[in-house]
């Protein structure tokens, strides 16, 4: 990719995805140093969607791991179609084959199925891996990743070592709701991924959310700010933005000013939870809204 950050925040854009100075430097740099990126943030500020971005950038796959308690190997890695097993074994009954030669035939590439770490190092082209929600697996799983991430490479006992046919661009995230393991920060480059700004995020609505007008997207962006700084069980991510402005727009708000009872009667595209709803009542939004441009 070989790019200048203002190239690579540039490109990133025409896919849709608004990117930061730092983050914009952080993927220079894992390209430059071929390391992982380590992506940290609250849920819904967009870290899933820099790999999505980084996979349509450089027309390549995006292969996707989401990461869950009790994750292990056969998930992750590989693991063999015992069904498909049991039959052939039972196909060659009475074929005269000795044990060896069954187990040979039965523990070959045609009764591997591939799980998304080792397809991302089998791809004929480089694609990116999306380590989703690493926090949520175990730090067992942690072991084994980054043996993988060292060396690129998978031991299959029964097959041999599997090496990397390409490298991928790995990207990993977390939403902090446990503290990773300092071998897996030291192999990962890092960048906290934080709320946007109003401008910024006005930008992305502007660039996801078609037919919006400048001044409108820049009112919701401020008012999501500092809806943000509410006492909310659940703070609105990016996403949500998006949905409050293709809903604003769809029933014709120009101005939040003028349009004061609409605004408060879509925030169920942004309040997720009843405690939320109960706490930002119509005075809380008429308030917020006081200190909008």
């Amino acid at each position: 990719m070989s790019k200048t950050k203002d190239q690579i925040a540039e490109a990133l854009a025409k896919t849709g995805y608004v990117a930061d100075e730092g983050l914009a430097t952080a993927l220079v740099l894992t390209e430059m140093l071929n390391r992982p990126l380590l992506l940290e943030g609250e849920a819904g500020v967009g870290k899933t969607e820099v790999a999505k971005a980084l996979a349509r950038l450089e027309e390549t796959n995006l292969i996707r791991l989401q990461c869950y308690e009790g994750l292990d190997r056969s998930d992750a890695i590989y693991e063999w179609n015992y069904q498909r097993q049991l039959l052939a074994i039972k196909a060659r009954e009475g074929s005269g084959d000795d044990a060896n030669s069954v187990e040979e035939a039965v523990f070959s590439e045609k009764y591997l199925l591939e799980r998304p770490l080792l397809s991302a190092i089998r791809q004929a082209e480089a694609p990116v891996l999306l380590i989703d929600e690493i926090d949520r697996a175990d730090e067992e799983f942690e072991a084994f990743l980054l043996e993988i991430l060292s060396d690129y490479q998978v031991s299959i006992p029964e097959l041999g070592t599997v090496e990397a046919v390409t490298i991928p661009r790995v990207v990993l995230t977390s939403n902090g709701t446990r503290e990773l393991s300092d071998a897996l920060r030291r192999r990962c480059l890092y960048h906290y991924v934080d709320y946007p700004t109003p401008d910024r995020e006005a930008r992305i609505l502007l660039s996801r959310v078609s037919g919006l007008d400048a001044s409108l997207a820049l009112q919701i962006a401020e008012l999501m700010g500092k809806l943000r700084k509410e006492d909310l069980v659940k703070v609105p991510g990016v996403a949500e933005t998006i949905d409050w402005a293709a809903a604003l727009l769809g029933l014709g708000a120009k101005d939040l000013h003028e349009n004061r009872e609409l605004v408060f009667d879509t925030l169920t595209c942004v309040l997720k939870t009843r405690e939320d709803k109960s706490r930002v009542t119509v005075e809380v939004t008429d308030r917020l809204l006081g200190k909008v441009a």
